[in-house]
């Protein structure tokens, strides 16, 4: 039933710095850029999933609330939400699976730049059913308006989302089993631990326990870790963020057979970032 990934959030303190970081690393314009009681919300919508960036506004409850998250886990990566196709099918679906999904709601999103309109249906599965990771369910009405590129070597879409876990049996069965992702790659090496891949759309869900190293707060809970996004030249892109003040590493050859990749060490708001190029260049 879960068609792709939607979107990811990530809560930044201060939406006008992180629209800046972002637009840096992209190398795209923003797509969409909204007001609520309690947030601003900034869109940057690529090739096969989008990231909205939320920051707290004024005093209200919401605002308090996204304060608090920031004040306990800094800023970063905050949720998933997975596209699908019916979302009533979906919602009884979750609950079969006894993963507590809120009443669904339905939404509307108002450009502040164009005064244009999104809405969609979306459902939440209980976190502390989902090993602490928030994961949202959503319904579109429409698709969204994609970013535009703002220089050159832009970043085109996501590679994958990475999830940190003490428990590999019990992700497994929570991105396999009950929410319906395909498993492509259950591996593991006495250096880095298990690698779960779960087909997403064209993207991977990729589940990670690392044995020994502090990885999660406790074993019972997982949680988002980090962002590869995809992109065709990667050494234009390092030259193009390395001229931006980007602190990246040199380019090296991937785990992944036919990849490059790079670690982004600043200017992403807190989330674990890796650039990857799917075919090596001569």
């Amino acid at each position: 039933m879960i068609t792709g990934l939607d979107h990811l959030v990530v809560l930044v303190n201060d939406i006008t710095a992180g629209q800046a970081a972002y637009r840096t690393l992209l190398a795209q314009a923003p797509s969409w850029q909204s007001s609520t009681e309690g947030g601003h919300s900034v869109l940057f919508t690529l090739d096969n999933m989008s990231l909205e960036l939320i920051a707290p506004a004024g005093s209200s409850e919401t605002a308090e609330r996204i304060r608090d998250v920031i004040k306990m886990q800094g800023e970063g990566l905050a949720s998933i939400c997975f596209r699908v196709g019916d979302i009533e099918k979906m919602h009884r679906r979750l609950d079969r699976l006894m993963l507590k999904p809120e009443p669904i709601a339905e939404t509307e999103s108002h450009d502040t730049s164009s005064g244009a309109t999104l809405s969609w249906k979306r459902t939440r599965a209980a976190t502390e059913a989902t090993r602490g990771v928030r994961l949202f369910f959503l319904e579109l009405e429409d698709q969204r308006p994609r970013s535009v590129p703002s220089a050159a070597a832009p970043i085109t879409a996501l590679d994958h989302v990475v999830v940190a876990t003490a428990d590999g049996e019990r992700a497994a069965a929570l991105y396999g089993a009950r929410l319906g992702l395909d498993m492509a790659l259950d591996r593991s090496h006495p250096d880095w631990g298990q690698l779960m891949f779960f087909r997403c759309g064209d993207l991977i869900v990729e589940v990670v326990r690392r044995p020994g190293k502090k990885a999660i707060m406790d074993e019972a809970q997982d949680r988002l870790y980090g962002l590869s996004w995809r992109v065709a030249d990667i050494d234009a892109t390092r030259a193009r963020l390395v001229s931006a003040g980007v602190d990246v590493s040199e380019v090296r050859v991937g785990r992944k057979p036919g990849t490059r990749v790079m670690t982004v060490r600043s200017g992403t708001c807190g989330v674990q970032t890796l650039v990857l190029e799917r075919s090596p260049r001569p």
